[in-house]
């Protein structure tokens, strides 16, 4: 039975299926909650502007550092937060474009040349060099999530955006490929399948935070995008009006909560709690002075509340952000991307909401620090306009100007790479996705 037959048996006000192409369904399932987006395109003056009809949210279960740990309990949430959209909205969503923190995402860049015989270049040539060129990149056990072209060459001339028309002697492109590793997504596939829905398409988080979170002249003139999630913080690079280099740490929210929950001997919630209520990553003249109640941990019989001054709060968090930035910073630096990325940096996801984060990142980076959440998108309620919403807000906002990806679409156009059969440079993989990001695009 397919799950709108299920929801109508739920509800004796089901929605229905929705018509057309102007509905976008997106899906982000984190490490501490599920969201799913649904909007509909408005046409203005500067184009094709997403409205949001439907939103739904749940606490996430069965996710662990943006990974699936337990299909039934993730099953579950992801189903209950579509059908509050669904809800919320007055339609029905059939597929959904989905983000991918987990599986490791990592950057590589390739480049190929092909001779033209001094002859103009046509789309036909585009393909068949892009083809070529991905082709010949094989990683064992990972999956290609995207295919951006960073620039072409025309003989001696770089930096060229559409070299459709040119004459020359040789083509070149530059290729930024994005790839993770198979298991967890296809556990994500899976999860989603169960709740009897298709995958449109697999959008890496740190992707999808960059397109809602950054204005157009930051992605253009180059910035920093920090996403700081429960469960991981990934990190992208925009330059040139292009995603130029992906990455991610295992450390997020989650992890400061639990040296706070160790460090004040408390439970999990409370020290969530804790956190929300009074943390900060910086030093206040008042933090010795203010004491908090600290909750005993469960089990302990006749202990009550406790007391901790507000400054041995804040020394538990301190440190662990550093870490984090400094990780980040490190592994940024080692690809060589720190100064593309411009003066300019944005944090955003549900951790970076912390007080002194950004004057912490600051420091650590030696760059310009705001916090940002999503942008370019009508309807968002308070609820939802905050920086834990960047991700899913970034799958709508690409889904409704379209992906500039040489490779993008439904999960059967993402095949691991070691199960690819040899094929010839000519040949075509995807064709569809191929000729659409070509009219999407140029």
């Amino acid at each position: 039975m397919s799950f709108f037959g299920l929801f109508q048996r739920q509800s004796p006000a089901a929605p229905q299926p929705a018509k057309g192409n102007g509905v976008y369904a997106a899906l982000d399932v984190g490490s501490s909650k599920v969201a799913c987006f649904i909007a509909r395109t408005d046409e203005t003056i500067a184009g094709p502007r997403p409205r949001m009809v439907g939103v739904g949210h749940q606490s996430s279960r069965g996710v662990r550092g943006g990974a699936i740990v337990d299909m039934d309990g993730a099953s579950d949430a992801i189903r209950a937060a579509v059908e509050q959209a669904e809800r919320m909205a007055g339609t029905a969503v059939t597929a959904v474009s989905v983000s991918l923190s987990a599986g490791q995402p990592n950057s590589t860049r390739i480049a190929a040349e092909v001779d033209l015989h001094n002859r103009e270049v046509t789309a036909k040539d585009l393909r068949k060099l892009l083809n070529g060129a991905l082709a010949e990149f094989q990683v064992d056990d990972r999956v290609i999530l995207h295919a951006i072209p960073l620039s072409w060459s025309v003989d001696d001339h770089r930096g060229i955006r559409d070299p459709r028309g040119m004459y020359g002697r040789t083509l070149g492109v530059e290729v930024h490929v994005i790839t993770a590793a198979v298991g967890p997504l296809r556990n994500l596939m899976n999860c989603v399948e169960r709740c009897h829905l298709n995958l449109k398409g697999v959008v890496a988080t740190p992707y999808a935070s960059g397109l809602s979170a950054l204005g157009d002249d930051e992605v253009k003139l180059g910035a920093t995008l920090i996403d700081m999630g429960a469960g991981a913080s990934t990190a992208s690079v925009f330059a040139d009006g292009a995603l130029l280099h992906i990455d991610s740490v295992p450390l997020g929210g989650t992890h400061v909560t639990s040296d706070i929950a160790r460090g004040l001997s408390t439970p999990i919630a409370a020290a969530e709690r804790l956190k929300v209520l009074y943390g900060c990553a910086l030093d206040s003249p008042e933090d010795d002075q203010q004491m908090i109640e600290v909750p005993p941990v469960v089990g302990e019989e006749g202990a009550g509340y406790g007391t901790a001054p507000r400054s041995l709060l804040n020394s538990i968090i301190r440190p662990r952000l550093e870490e984090t930035f400094e990780l980040i910073r490190d592994r940024l630096d080692v690809a060589g991307v720190m100064e593309a990325g411009g003066r300019s940096m944005v944090l955003t996801g549900g951790a970076s909401q912390l007080p002194g984060a950004t004057e912490v990142a600051a420091r650590i980076f030696g760059k310009q620090v705001r916090c940002a959440g999503p942008s370019g998108i009508t309807g968002l309620g308070d609820a939802v306009a905050g920086p834990a919403f960047s991700a899913v807000a970034g799958i709508v906002r690409r889904e409704t100007r379209g992906a500039a990806e040489a490779i993008s679409g439904p999960p059967q156009m993402m095949h691991p790479m070691h199960d690819r059969p040899a094929r010839s440079a000519g040949e075509v993989k995807g064709p569809a996705a191929m000729w659409r990001w070509f009219a999407e695009s140029f």
